[in-house]
C-alpha cells in the first residue's frame, strides 16, 4: 500500500470528507436565498495539485461527478495565484446549466510557487437572467438563458473585482440575493483553504501527496472489484424524454454498457440528436450521470474520489442530446437529461445484477420557477425549486415516499420558509396516494402540491415523465405519469410538462409528480 497503512488512509480520507462538509455548512449558514440556505442546492469538493477529486461533500451528485471539468476548466483558462478565485458557469467550459455558478480557488502551502490544493463550491443561483424568471425556462438557444460567464477572476489577491461584480448583479433579476449568495461562496472556499492549510501543518504536503495518491487507487481498486463481480457481457437499454418543450417527438437515450475483466464502457450511441428545446446535455452532466451509477455500486463509505472513472471508457457522439454543441440550450438537461440518463443506465445494469437494481424512480425533477414583482413591498423576486416524487421498488422492498432521488441530493423549501420569504400560499403539500407502481414490491408515491399566488406571476415548467412513465422491473407496474394543472377563477387547464405562462394574482398551480415504479409480480 506504497507505505500507507489502512488506518492512516481511512483517517485521512475522513478528514478530506470533513473539509467538504465543512465548505458546505459554511456556504448554507451564510447564504440568503432559500434554495441554498433551506433546500441546500449546492455541492462542495476538494482537489489535489493536478485537478482530480479527492473528497466531495453528501451533496448534489449532478453537481459532484461534473465539477472536475470545471476546475479543470479554470486552471487551463487563468493563471491563479494567492488569494485568487474563479468564477463560471459556461456549460460549454466545463459548467452544467447556467443557474449553477462554480467558484474554484487554489490553496498554496508556505514557500510553495505552485497551488498545492483547489476547492471548489458550486451552487444553483435563483436567477441568472435570461428570458424566464428563474433562468430555467423553455429556452430555443443558451443565449435566451441567463448570463454566461467564462472562467474569470470574481477575487484577486484576495480582492474582490467589483467591476466584474457590478456586470454580473446587473443582468440577475435578483441582485442583492445573488451578492450574498456569491460572497457566501467564497466564504466556503476560504474555510476549504484554511482547513487544508491546517492539515498540511500537521501531516506536511508531501505525505498529504501520497496519501492523496493512495486513496485514489483505492477508489477504483474498489470499483473494480464491483464490476469484476457483475458477469461479463453487453447490456442495453433505451428511455425516453417525453419532448423538448417545442415540439411533442419523444427523445431517444439509449445506451450500451460492457463490463469485462474489471472494465466497463458505457456507449450512448443510437441516442437522439441535439434538439431545438432546453434538455439538451453537455458531456460533463453525462459524465456526472455515470460517476454517480458506478458510485451506487459501492458502500456508502467508499471514497469519492476521481479514481472511481478510471475504469470507465465514455462514448459520445458529439451534437447528440447528451455530448450537445453550442448554442443549444441546455437548463433542461442538466436537470431532466441527467435523470432519464441514469434511469436507462440503471435498466441495462438490471440485466446484470436483477437483484441490485431498483426500478425507475420519479424520473424527473420537476422543476417549478416563479417570479414576478411582490405588490406589498415592490421588489422583485424570484423562486425556485425542485419537488421530490417517488422511489422505485427494489428486490429490497417497497420505494420510498416523496423523496428526491439520483442526480439530485436537495430539500424541500419548508412552507414557512416560502410563504416568508414570497408572495406565495401553499395550499396543499402531501403525498399522492396511489402513484407508486404496484408490485411485490411497491414503487413510492409521488407528492401533490398546490400554490396560490398572491400577486401577478409567471410560472414556468421544466418537468418530464408526463408521457413515458416511470418503468418497474421483474414485472412490476409503472409509476404514475406526472401532471399539472393551474386553475384561475373557475377556469382550470392542464400544463404541458415544459412550459411558461403568465397568471393574474389568485391563480393556483396544482403539482402531481410522478410514483416510483414497482418491482416483481
Amino acid at each position: 500500500m506504497s507505505g500507507v497503512d489502512a488506518v492512516e488512509l481511512a483517517v485521512f480520507q475522513s478528514a478530506m470528507h470533513s473539509i467538504a462538509e465543512e465548505m458546505g455548512a459554511a456556504l448554507r449558514r451564510t447564504a440568503i436565498s432559500p434554495n441554498i440556505k433551506e433546500r441546500q442546492d449546492y455541492s462542495c469538493a476538494v482537489f489535489d495539485a493536478a485537478h482530480r477529486v479527492i473528497a466531495m461533500g453528501d451533496h448534489m451528485p449532478v453537481h459532484l461527478g461534473s465539477m472536475p471539468m470545471s476546475v479543470e476548466a479554470a486552471v487551463s483558462a487563468l493563471r491563479l495565484e494567492r488569494g485568487d478565485v474563479a468564477i463560471l458557469n459556461d456549460p460549454y467550459a466545463g459548467g452544467t446549466h447556467l443557474p449553477d455558478i462554480t467558484m474554484v480557488m487554489p490553496v498554496f502551502c508556505e514557500g510553495k510557487d505552485e497551488a498545492s490544493f483547489f476547492v471548489a463550491a458550486r451552487a444553483h443561483h435563483a436567477d441568472v437572467g435570461g428570458m424566464f424568471a428563474g433562468s430555467m425556462g423553455p429556452a430555443r438557444e443558451i443565449f435566451q438563458e441567463g448570463l454566461r460567464i467564462p472562467p474569470v477572476k470574481l477575487v484577486r489577491g484576495g480582492v474582490v473585482d467589483e467591476g466584474l461584480m457590478a456586470m454580473v448583479l446587473l443582468n440577475v433579476r435578483t441582485p442583492q440575493e445573488r451578492e450574498g449568495d456569491l460572497a457566501a461562496q467564497i466564504g466556503a472556499c476560504r474555510v476549504g483553504e484554511q482547513r487544508l492549510l491546517g492539515l498540511v501543518e500537521r501531516y506536511g504536503v508531501e505525505r498529504l501527496g501520497v496519501l492523496g495518491e493512495e486513496l485514489l487507487d483505492y477508489s477504483e481498486r474498489l470499483v473494480k472489484a464491483e464490476l469484476r463481480m457483475l458477469p461479463s457481457g453487453t447490456y442495453e437499454a433505451e428511455d425516453f424524454l417525453d419532448d423538448d418543450g417545442v415540439t411533442d417527438e419523444r427523445i431517444r437515450i439509449a445506451v450500451k454498457i460492457s463490463v469485462d475483466a474489471g472494465a466497463m464502457t458505457v456507449d450512448f450511441a443510437g441516442t437522439s440528436r441535439q434538439v431545438a428545446g432546453s434538455v439538451n446535455a453537455v458531456r460533463a452532466i453525462t459524465l456526472s450521470a455515470c460517476f454517480y451509477v458506478l458510485r451506487c455500486l459501492l458502500g456508502e463509505d467508499a471514497p469519492a474520489t476521481a479514481g472511481i472513472l478510471r475504469p470507465l471508457t465514455l462514448v459520445t457522439e458529439a451534437g447528440s442530446v447528451v455530448d450537445a454543441w453550442p448554442p443549444a440550450a441546455v437548463a433542461g438537461g442538466n436537470v431532466e437529461t441527467s435523470q432519464r440518463m441514469v434511469d436507462t443506465l440503471l435498466r441495462a445494469l438490471a440485466k446484470a445484477a436483477p437483484e441490485r437494481v431498483p426500478a425507475a424512480s420519479a424520473g424527473t425533477m420537476s422543476n417549478l420557477t416563479i417570479g414576478g414583482v411582490d405588490a406589498q413591498t415592490g421588489s422583485v423576486f424570484t423562486y425556485y425549486e425542485t419537488t421530490a416524487g417517488g422511489m422505485g421498488a427494489s428486490a429490497a422492498g417497497d420505494g420510498l415516499s416523496g423523496v428526491q432521488t439520483h442526480m439530485t441530493n436537495s430539500l424541500n423549501t419548508p412552507v414557512e420558509a416560502l410563504e416568508f420569504a414570497y408572495p406565495l400560499r401553499m395550499r396543499r403539500y402531501g403525498y399522492r396516494r396511489g402513484s407508486g407502481g404496484e408490485g411485490m414490491h411497491r414503487g413510492g408515491d409521488g407528492l401533490v402540491k398546490e400554490v396560490e399566488m398572491l400577486c401577478d406571476a409567471e410560472v414556468t415548467l421544466l418537468a418530464d415523465r408526463r408521457m413515458v412513465r416511470p418503468y418497474g422491473l421483474e414485472g412490476g407496474a409503472e409509476g404514475a405519469a406526472g401532471r399539472a394543472v393551474l386553475r384561475e377563477g373557475d377556469e382550470e387547464r392542464e400544463l404541458r410538462g415544459k412550459c411558461s405562462a403568465r397568471v393574474k394574482r389568485g391563480a393556483v398551480l396544482r403539482l402531481e409528480t410522478p410514483g416510483g415504479g414497482g418491482w416483481g409480480r
